[in-house]
């Protein structure tokens, strides 16, 4: 087997697809620069049938590094790996000094916004956050979406990478490009061409690690991309001034982008080729149809392995008709065609409660000891401000029910740096320690300003949160 061709395994595909062109080998000792990497298509991935017995989607020929098994959570060689040589700068658990916050205003906060002409000094959010664990360390990974204010004028989202040791002291770049296998700092950019769907912003939404027991990792970044494509309505049931995709600083034009789900692979986290999806834009999954429920924009399209050959994709949208954010699901055997399942139900949305506008920016779980899934979402209530909710399910398809009749976790007090808002849950679960979730969001404050913040579960309990302290962890 040539060393320079993708492999998937994938049990509902019989046929091969022959490279349309020769895919460059992103290693981490090569590290090309981004603008050098391929967008890969479905064509490109050619399907092996020399082990039919075989039911597992994975890579090989990836790496040289062996023995390494990436679908473990407790992974102890992840291809990610940390340059201790690396020019990044220490965020010790909060604001950077010339942003220094009373203790009190800065409870829970562990990403502050970038410095000033940083990629991400306008705005920070949607974290994906994931821990791989060793024999003598943990390594902590972010990415997460930012912004900067371009003399252009242009406000466009893209995706970085931090670093951390305990998942608590973040490490984040100083510069635009990463410039070695160990950097941080922003490592995905929006395209240029004028058909793709992800022209305008991008943001995460989930990694998810294929993997050969053979070779080393795949990561597979699914994003939410945004085009220049507006979408105009208006919704009699509210006067919320809705957007797509959301933005955090208040008095900002607000419009809603046509936004889609896509894929993108990685071997060091860091630089990326994106999958071409079967839409003639790159995506994945296209809008609903007429007055289907996800007619106007797909968000936040979040991926969930239930076993080799069946991935789940939660995903949100705005039903116009209902006049609510809703949140759907799509199935896959590949991870790359996906088919749309409808829109999950669990209840709420009464009048003055704190979701009344609906659910939005799925996050899902499935509990490694019982089987079961736990999901923590968005909650928008009637003036548009959200909350953090909890609930569960036996199979993660349809059949949710919410853990309370609250939020999980709301805006803080007064004083807080996240007093207006919080949302884009991020479940880590923290096997063998007391506080046994802990819970990544964006959380937005009064005068608009964005950041990343952590809360911790009390013990096993997912029903309540509370903002990390520096006390217990």
């Amino acid at each position: 087997m040539d060393s320079a061709t993708f492999h998937v395994l994938a049990s509902t595909h019989q046929q091969a697809w022959a490279p349309m062109t020769r895919p460059d080998i992103v290693t981490p000792g090569s590290c090309p620069s981004r603008r050098s990497l391929p967008v890969f298509r479905p064509q490109d991935l050619r399907v092996s049938n020399s082990r039919r017995t075989s039911r597992h989607l994975q890579f090989v020929r990836c790496s040289m590094r062996t023995g390494v098994n990436s679908n473990s959570p407790r992974n102890k060689n992840p291809a990610v790996e940390v340059d201790p040589a690396s020019k990044t700068r220490r965020l010790a658990g909060g604001p950077p000094p010339d942003r220094a916050t009373t203790s009190t205003s800065s409870r829970g906060l562990v990403l502050d916004l970038g410095p000033v002409d940083s990629w991400d000094c306008a705005e920070i959010g949607s974290p994906v956050v994931k821990r791989y664990i060793g024999d003598n360390e943990e390594r902590w990974y972010m990415w997460y979406h930012g912004r900067s204010i371009s003399e252009e004028g242009t406000d466009r989202d893209l995706i970085g990478l931090a670093t951390s040791s305990n998942g608590i002291h973040w490490s984040r770049g100083e510069g635009r490009v990463i410039r070695s296998c160990g950097d941080a700092g922003m490592v995905m950019e929006c395209r240029d061409n004028w058909w793709a769907f992800d022209t305008e912003s991008i943001r995460p939404s989930e990694l998810v690690v294929m993997s050969s027991p053979m070779y080393s990792s795949v990561y597979w970044l699914y994003y939410t991309g945004y085009s220049s494509d507006e979408v105009d309505f208006r919704v009699e049931s509210t006067s919320l001034p809705l957007s797509n995709p959301v933005r955090s600083l208040l008095g900002e034009e607000r419009k809603i982008l046509r936004s889609l789900p896509g894929l993108a692979c990685s071997q060091d986290g860091r630089h990326w080729a994106r999958i071409e999806g079967d839409h003639h834009s790159g995506a994945l999954l296209d809008v609903g149809s007429g007055n289907e429920w996800d007619s106007l924009f797909i968000a936040g399209a979040q991926v969930v392995m239930h076993s080799s050959d069946d991935l789940r994709m939660y995903y949100h949208s705005f039903d116009r008709e209902k006049g609510r954010y809703a949140v759907g699901f799509a199935r896959s055997r590949d991870g790359i065609r996906w088919v749309k399942c409808g829109k999950i139900t669990m209840g709420g949305g009464l009048s003055s409660s704190f979701d009344e506008l609906g659910v939005k920016n799925a996050r899902v779980v499935r509990n490694a000891g019982d089987g079961t899934y736990l999901m923590a979402y968005e909650a928008v209530a009637a003036d548009g401000r959200t909350s953090i909710a909890m609930a569960a399910s036996e199979d993660g398809l349809r059949n949710w029910r919410r853990l309370q009749e609250g939020p999980a976790l709301e805006a803080s007090a007064t004083d807080g740096w996240d007093n207006w808002a919080v949302g884009s849950p991020c479940l880590v679960p923290m096997e063998g320690q007391e506080d046994k979730w802990r819970m990544y969001y964006a959380g937005i404050g009064l005068g608009g300003r964005t950041g990343i913040g952590m809360a911790i579960s009390e013990g096993s309990d997912a029903r309540s949160f509370r903002r990390w302290s520096g006390i217990s962890l």
